[in-house]
């Protein structure tokens, strides 16, 4: 396995200061070929090694999923709560899949947690450790984890009603293990609201009281509770705020504390589907003030988590170590989900991202960047201290693993045009356009793309206002069926299914003008279904 790099078209008069991680080789022709540190191939888990499978993404070992559930940490473990359907890789009556890690990074399949029941199916909602036993489903020695989700009853549904969702709760002792539904059921009626759903529950330490917000068609609506069981009404936002493209879901409301500053403001994150800028499902975000009864905000424009097509219904953990606010999102897209060109499994995860929060000029920026803990698993390849690149020239790097790699770097905030490709021409285009404030990503070439009309029809272009400095911080990462873009740290993100014929194995890098590249670094990112990594599989 060799990463070689091309300058093509270009004068070796460049600029280089070079740092290689591994050895190298320079042809006469001034190719310069380096040695991959990882000359074997891994040994990974056979369900894990199908066409598009995700190497270091979270995908359960069979079937369907969607919205990531119940995420929580609690005595080491992080977990991951998600829509699943067991019977088919379609949508069908939801269950609650369950995965666990130790670190965000490897993860080991876990037993079905919650089955659809007379009730109704069993849609979004989250979870919490009752560590006082307020709720009295436990003890104080042994806490409950308590699920809270929103039921959705087909038969209400069939007989022509709108007050199809209710929501319930269910506890384990057992750590998460096994759960028992609570008798009571449902803990939250309902008489008359359409799209009542997606129940995000969380103690709130100033009110020193359990908080919860959910989402009835265009709103969310806020409740509190002294014991997780009996809920009262307390407020709503968002009728006349924020994107109303199409249904409000999966709403999320933490704190977050403003980088470089002692000012501290609340984070509503609204999921919506359709309306989303690139078309079909997206998450916005709203940055203001929370007393415990009602949101308020001062923001005009609509912001976006992400700016990608493929980041929907993400959430964050409750309990995090260390206070952080780590989020994850179902990486798809409702106008194509069902039709992704996958086999025996359907859909993946985002990476885990931590959340901050940037003053900007004026405005709040919600940032998200991929967790620190990724760098266990990459593996440097190459770098490069400074290339400089001439107008209307290109380098083109050759590398069998850019399916699966990191490359970060910085340049200067000029125009930039980066191109992924392979030897049946499949292309994944980036560009920068410095003069118009704008970064788009083309993928109607870039491979499988005809399975559904919506996925590879248009560029998808983004303005880039907050990209304020005058040189920007690129980290792009690939695994076999997606492409994570963070700016400047996350100011912006974007996040794509890419379903390429071949891996991709080249990058070609150029400019219109004269552009300076610096801390260039090529990385491969091991599989975490490795078989002797930590992820495991588990039967249901």
């Amino acid at each position: 396995m060799q990463l070689k790099i091309s300058r093509l078209l270009f004068i070796f008069n460049i600029s280089l200061l070079a740092t290689v991680v591994s050895c190298k080789k320079t042809e006469a022709d001034g190719t310069i070929t380096i040695a991959s540190k990882e000359i074997n191939s891994f040994d990974s888990i056979t369900i894990y090694k199908e066409s598009f499978r995700p190497q270091f993404h979270f995908s359960p070992e069979k079937k369907w999923m969607n919205d990531p559930n119940g995420l929580v940490f609690y005595k080491g473990t992080y977990h991951l709560f998600y829509q699943y359907f067991p019977s088919d890789i379609v949508w069908g009556p939801m269950h609650w899949g369950h995965a666990t890690s130790k670190d965000l990074i490897h993860w080991e399949n876990k037993k079905i947690a919650l089955y659809p029941d007379k009730l109704g199916y069993i849609f979004s909602g989250s979870a919490v450790v009752d560590i006082n036993n307020t709720s009295g489903l436990g003890t104080i020695e042994n806490p409950p984890m308590i699920a809270i989700f929103t039921y959705h009853n087909m038969e209400i549904e069939k007989a022509g009603k709108t007050n199809t969702q209710s929501q319930g709760l269910a506890y384990s002792l057992d750590e998460g293990q096994t759960w028992t539904k609570y008798k009571g059921n449902p803990i939250i009626g309902n008489n008359s609201l359409k799209d009542f759903r997606d129940p995000k529950v969380f103690w709130n330490p100033e009110t020193k009281i359990w908080n919860l917000a959910l989402v009835a068609g265009d709103h969310a609506r806020f409740y509190s509770s002294k014991n997780l069981i009996n809920w009262n009404y307390m407020g709503q936002f968002g009728k006349n705020s924020g994107a109303h493209g199409g249904v409000w879901e999966c709403p999320d409301l933490f704190k977050l504390k403003v980088e470089n500053s002692t000012v501290e403001k609340w984070v509503l994150l609204i999921s919506i589907n359709p309306g989303a800028p690139n078309g079909g499902s997206g998450t916005q975000y709203f940055v203001g003030d929370y007393d415990g009864k009602s949101f308020k905000t001062n923001q005009k424009d609509i912001k976006w988590v992400d700016y990608g097509t493929d980041n929907y219904a993400g959430v964050t953990y409750n309990d995090a170590p260390n206070n952080e606010r780590i989020f994850i999102g179902w990486m798809s897209n409702w106008l194509y989900a069902r039709n992704t060109p996958t086999k025996n499994w359907r859909s993946a995860m985002t990476l885990p991202r931590k959340l901050s929060l940037e003053k900007i000029g004026d405005n709040y920026v919600l940032k998200n960047s991929p967790i620190q803990q990724l760098k266990t698993i990459i593996i440097p390849e190459y770098s490069e201290e400074l290339l400089t690149i001439q107008a209307n020239k290109k380098i083109v790097f050759e590398y069998n693993h850019l399916n699966q790699s990191q490359i970060d770097f910085k340049a200067l905030a000029k125009n930039l045009k980066l191109t992924f490709s392979n030897e049946v021409n499949d292309s994944l285009v980036l560009i920068y356009d410095h003069k118009m404030n704008t970064f788009s990503i083309d993928r109607t070439h870039s491979g499988l793309v005809n399975f559904e009309a919506n996925f590879g029809k248009s560029i998808h272009k983004t303005e880039t206002p907050n990209l304020t400095t005058e040189t920007l911080n690129y980290q792009i990462i690939l695994d076999w069926s997606s492409i994570e873009i963070f700016l400047n740290g996350g100011v912006y993100s974007f996040t794509e299914q890419i379903f390429p014929n071949k891996p991709y194995t080249k990058l070609s890098i150029q400019s219109d003008e004269d552009q300076e590249i610096k801390n260039l670094n090529i990385s491969k990112i091991k599989s975490i279904w490795e078989t002797n990594s930590t992820s495991k599989t588990t039967k249901n």
